[in-house]
């Protein structure tokens, strides 16, 4: 539906103002809704912001690859050349990767350990065959396909990527040893009353906050929860517990979990805890999981403690007229986790009458310590 100027104004002022005061509406003690051991090179593309929530999760992955990174940047680039009609483009890339495949395929089966090797050889090989697919596809014009085949090849790049990383990639402070920890990635899968979406838990950019919350999936504290808050177009909260409490309580200890703030800035060997970045003075830092992207999954906090965060997380409905990003007052405010990697349409259907069904780990497991 189009929006006339004045309905786009409103929503930007009201955006603004709920930005402004959204530690104070996260606070779940007010109402009820409340040195690197291996090298890391987690980036961001340069140039425009990505939303694709897979894309920053490959870009997020702690690999040193070059070759593997511009590949999957000329891949992923096709999708908006295609919606413009920009086969030039489109031709471009699709032509760079091809180059970049037949120069380096050796050398991108070698970058992973050797007993993945075979299978990486699989995934280069098929990855190849569907670049030269796609070159056909792209002087037939055929959008359908090209989409498809795009897709696959992306899957491909992720699985490659994923092996290519090799142990942990920084020491977490000592401090934090009696939290969970997510050394990796974990899939959970949420069934709400609306239907259900998977999330990525991203334990390389955020393990505390990461683990905390994979923790809870099995310990089943949030089923049955409800949804606390459902902004129309800004958040979906939920993960208070029933009664007085506003987090989860550690049965072996009876004390309240208090999670730190843990942001990970892009360029940096491991991530800020308990400061925001402003706190830091790093105003223009961009998170490695940046609240880009529709679906986005963060800790919800109390707003006067950083530190203070526990079971409450929150949904970001990541809106481009009045959210655009890398220029949201989220980033560097709020720990972001993981993403919505299917099923985000039911977040837009989720109200305080809804609530989650259950919710359960589905892969990764193993990497929860």
């Amino acid at each position: 539906m189009k929006i006339t100027w004045w309905q786009r104004a409103a929503r930007i002022a009201l955006t603004t103002i709920l930005m402004l005061t959204v530690t104070i509406a996260f606070n779940p003690f007010g109402l009820d809704t409340a040195q690197a051991q291996v090298g890391r090179r987690s980036t961001l593309a340069q140039g425009d912001a990505i939303t694709d929530p897979e894309a920053i999760l490959r870009y997020a992955l702690p690999i040193d690859n070059d070759s593997i990174r511009q590949i999957q940047g000329n891949i992923e680039k096709i999708a908006k050349n295609v919606r413009s009609k920009r086969w030039p483009l489109v031709e471009k890339e699709v032509r760079n990767a091809s180059f970049l495949l037949k120069l380096h395929q050796e050398d991108l089966v070698n970058s992973v350990p050797e007993d993945f090797q075979p299978r990486a050889q699989e995934i280069v090989t098929s990855i190849t065959e569907d670049v030269a697919k796609l070159q056909e596809l792209t002087e037939n014009q055929d959008k359908e396909q090209i989409y498809l085949t795009r897709t696959q090849i992306l899957d491909n790049i992720t699985e490659l990527e994923e092996g290519m990383v090799t142990g942990f990639p920084f020491e977490i402070p000592e401090e934090f040893s009696n939290l969970p920890r997510l050394l990796g990635r974990a899939t959970v899968e949420i069934e709400t009353t609306q239907g259900n979406l998977e999330i990525v838990v991203d334990g390389y950019s955020a393990p505390i906050t990461g683990g905390n919350f994979v923790d809870l999936v099995n310990r089943k504290f949030y089923d049955g929860l409800p949804f606390i808050r459902t902004e129309d177009f800004f958040v979906v909260q939920t993960g208070k517990p029933e009664g007085e409490e506003v987090g989860f309580i550690d049965p072996k200890t009876n004390e309240y979990r208090a999670i730190p703030l843990e942001i990970l800035v892009r360029g940096e060997s491991e991530p800020i805890y308990g400061l925001t970045t402003e706190d830091v003075g790093l105003y223009l830092a961009q998170p490695v999981l940046p609240f880009n992207a529709y679906g986005a999954v963060a800790l919800a906090r109390p707003s006067t403690d950083p530190n203070g965060g526990s079971s409450q997380f929150f949904f970001f409905k990541f809106d481009t007229e009045v959210t655009p990003p890398g220029f949201n007052l989220m980033d560097g405010r709020f720990a972001v986790f993981g993403y919505v990697t299917k099923g985000a349409e039911v977040l837009d259907k989720l109200t305080p009458e809804d609530k989650i069904i259950s919710a359960k780990v589905i892969a990764g497991a193993e990497n929860l310590a």
